[in-house]
């Protein structure tokens, strides 16, 4: 599951979290229990560096690693060069709007591993978490916010970055004040709950003058970008057929993911999206047509609002096919198949945070190869917060823009036609080609 709300035990509508907190707060920081955390006047001592948005270039400093002496040999697998961290005061600054599931387990304890980013402050409706937070990371209060004075942002110098951590359904209205702010925006998946939302948040940014990223981790994940590579140089083959499913079970009925306003449907846009993304990413090319089917238990009060599964089948201008499958009342699975006219790919753990597990299959004479390809692991939410804060610090578009996030929803709009109709549907997407991308980081 990517995100959640901070409200753990009762309903919320987007009323209740947007009353939640009324005030700014005034927390006393236990600094004393952080260590290498960065005080509000050492932050303040630094904003002649970086103006507010966009940042002003940061000083150079030199990024190479420290060469240490070789100890393994050559059949073993090497070490990744010596990480190259900026100096803390020097890494672009975020602000963390809402403190869910996703936030406190995953991206805040990333930001704490980035080598270019920080974190300097937080967003939430619940002050008691609020307070909690901010001692553990040592943010100052004055760097603490509610959603009410969420627009206060802008006169904070330290923060560069605002990354949106709340329900689909609020994505549109923080990320256009946020852009208001003069603020880059990192925006989590899905984007929005529409096409037409994502239009308007985009047209906000650009007027605005501020970048804007959709948080697509596993375009940063190293086993999906060697299937990517493996795929562009034709290692086994032209790629064939492709079958993707992204499933789990879901048990709170009151959580915000079964209201429609706030989630925009169901399994689709939350977990579906991965396998419709990842097929385009890997393959590097937009479908040209979808058809789907739609299914939810009768009498099943999760899904009184959105849908519990969807299957379809997406068709690309090479003639590849993809079967891609979510579903929200199933024990957990997330995986895919690459098939390719002289083998095979097959990642497991696709989706996940982490654990993926790559295997490729080959014919050689009479025999079928297979083997596991060993990939070392990563933080993919520190390494798409190092490249978007890369973007910012070296002027550069995003991987991951507006634009594809606008993408995925123009194709899940379809698919959902498709299923109301039950026929394919054409894809009239924002491009031929995916040319709003910005470069592939390099890998260190």
């Amino acid at each position: 599951m990517e995100k959640d709300t901070e409200q753990e035990d009762q309903a919320l509508t987007r009323k209740d979290f947007l009353n939640l907190t009324g005030k700014s707060l005034i927390i006393g920081t236990a600094g004393s229990f952080v260590l290498n955390a960065i005080s509000a006047g050492e932050v303040n001592a630094q904003t002649t560096k970086k103006a507010a948005s966009p940042p002003a270039r940061i000083p150079p400093f030199i990024q190479e690693p420290i060469v240490l002496e070789q100890w393994k040999s050559d059949v073993d697998q090497q070490s990744a060069p010596t990480p190259t961290p900026l100096p803390p005061l020097q890494r672009v600054g975020y602000a963390v709007v809402g403190l869910g599931h996703l936030a406190l387990e995953e991206i805040l304890p990333a930001l704490s591993g980035c080598k270019k980013s920080r974190l300097v402050a937080l967003v939430s409706g619940s002050p008691e978490k609020l307070k909690k937070v901010s001692q553990q990371y040592g943010i100052d209060a004055q760097n603490c916010y509610s959603y009410q004075t969420f627009d206060q942002l802008k006169t904070n110098k330290a923060v560069d970055v605002i990354y949106i951590v709340l329900p689909n359904g609020l994505h549109k209205e923080y990320v256009i004040r946020g852009a208001k702010a003069g603020k880059h925006i990192l925006c989590e998946k899905p984007m929005a709950n529409s096409a037409k939302e994502c239009r308007e948040m985009i047209a906000a940014c650009q007027a605005a003058k501020v970048s804007l990223m959709v948080a697509y981790r596993i375009q940063f994940q190293p086993h999906n970008k060697k299937i990517k590579e493996f795929l562009q140089e034709k290692t086994f083959g032209e790629p064939k057929l492709i079958t993707a499913t992204n499933a789990q079970s879901t048990a709170n009925v009151n959580h915000w993911r079964h209201k429609k306003a706030l989630a925009g449907g169901g399994a689709l846009p939350d977990i579906g999206l991965y396998c419709l993304n990842t097929t385009r990413f890997i393959l590097g090319m937009e479908p040209t047509e979808v058809f789907a089917y739609e299914y939810s238990t009768p009498g099943n009060p999760l899904f009184a609002e959105v849908e519990e599964m969807i299957s379809w089948q997406m068709r690309f201008p090479n003639g590849v096919i993809a079967n891609c499958t979510t579903d929200y009342d199933v024990h957990e699975s997330r995986h895919y198949r690459v098939n390719c006219k002289r083998g095979w790919l097959n990642l497991d753990k696709a989706y996940a945070y982490k654990g993926q597990k790559l295997m490729a299959a080959r014919a050689e004479g009479k025999l079928e190869k297979q083997e596991d390809i060993g990939i070392a692991e990563i933080n993919q939410f520190a390494a798409e917060m190092d490249h978007f804060s890369s973007c910012i610090l070296d002027n550069k578009k995003p991987l991951t823009t507006g634009e594809e996030g606008l993408q995925d929803h123009i194709i899940m709009e379809a698919i959902y036609q498709s299923a109301r109709e039950g026929r394919p549907v054409k894809i009239n997407g924002v491009a031929p080609e995916p040319n709003w991308k910005g470069p592939e980081p390099k890998d260190d």
